[in-house]
């Protein structure tokens, strides 16, 4: 009886209690403010966190991107994603060994790409070459940060 009632309590608990979900790097909106913020902080930050702040920058800006061609905004689109080449430039001059967070740059580059690569799929012939390249400056950077990851 007593075992029926305990387990009854947890079964109660169980479905009622708010489901802890897994979160992405996806999950929180990103918006122009957000951005502009992140890029102030970057200009103050020392050396050893620009690598992840930038991948971060890269990662947003990305997900802009994504959003107004998305919505039909090409001309936008293509404006964030040279921002990003210039952003991914950045990563290559800063990327060293005594990076505080350079794991976590190189999970965030990971998952840019895999989201610049979905954005391949969708775009159109014009506008792939743009794409392609930002692409394969942010596939070189995520490389560039692993195999530093890597030799510590």
């Amino acid at each position: 009886m007593r075992c029926s009632i305990v387990l009854s309590a947890l079964v109660i608990l169980g479905t009622s209690a708010i489901p802890i979900c897994a979160s992405s790097p996806d999950d929180k909106t990103v918006d122009e403010q957000t951005i502009d913020a992140l890029e102030a902080k970057v200009s103050q930050a020392s050396p050893r966190d620009q690598c992840f702040l930038y991948a971060e920058l890269v990662h947003q800006m990305t997900e802009v991107s994504l959003k107004q061609y998305a919505a039909g905004n090409v001309e936008k689109a293509t404006g964030m994603l040279k921002q990003v080449q210039q952003l991914v430039h950045k990563i290559h001059l800063s990327v060293a060994g005594n990076d505080k967070r350079l794991k976590n740059a190189e999970i965030l580059l990971r998952h840019t790409a895999f989201r610049l690569n979905e954005m391949l799929h969708s775009s159109s012939y014009e506008d792939r070459p743009l794409v392609e390249q930002t692409l394969a400056q942010v596939n070189q950077a995520e490389n560039e940060a692993m195999m530093e990851v890597f030799r510590k």
